[in-house]
């Protein structure tokens, strides 16, 4: 597959930290591209929607979490072999909710230093190495 017939995903990342500085993961579902890895929640941006739009958007449709705010933190471009993706990532320290799974999959509360224990896909791992540079 050549660069110019591969698909280009912008996505809004949230990396979400609580009060007890962990940070929220989400499992990928199998079925999808990357499945089985765990990642920061956020999805797809949509046409004419704002990064912070977008962020607020998806993390009330994944995990239910309300953003009060939330502040750029780093932005990846990665190519995988089926597609290219654009990271824009955002840190979320003000939110409200009890974070859930609403599309079945797994969620949890990791604390910083155990993050190493997870598999996460490629394009994630500049965002690990900020986060435990931190």
């Amino acid at each position: 597959m050549t660069d110019s017939v591969k698909k280009r995903v912008h996505v809004a990342v949230g990396v979400i930290i609580n009060d007890k500085q962990e940070v929220l993961l989400a499992k990928r579902l199998d079925h999808l591209h990357q499945g089985g890895k765990w990642e920061f929640p956020g999805g797809k941006i949509e046409l004419n929607e704002t990064v912070t739009d977008a962020l607020k958007r998806e993390l009330k449709e994944e995990v239910n979490l309300d953003v009060a705010s939330s502040s750029p933190l780093m932005e990846i471009n990665h190519d995988y072999p089926d597609k290219q993706v654009l990271l824009d990532i955002h840190l979320v320290t003000h939110f409200a909710g009890k974070a859930t799974g609403l599309e079945q999959q797994e969620v949890c509360w990791v604390p910083k230093k155990e993050l190493v224990n997870y598999e996460f896909p490629d394009a994630n791992k500049p965002i690990l190495d900020k986060i435990l540079a931190d």
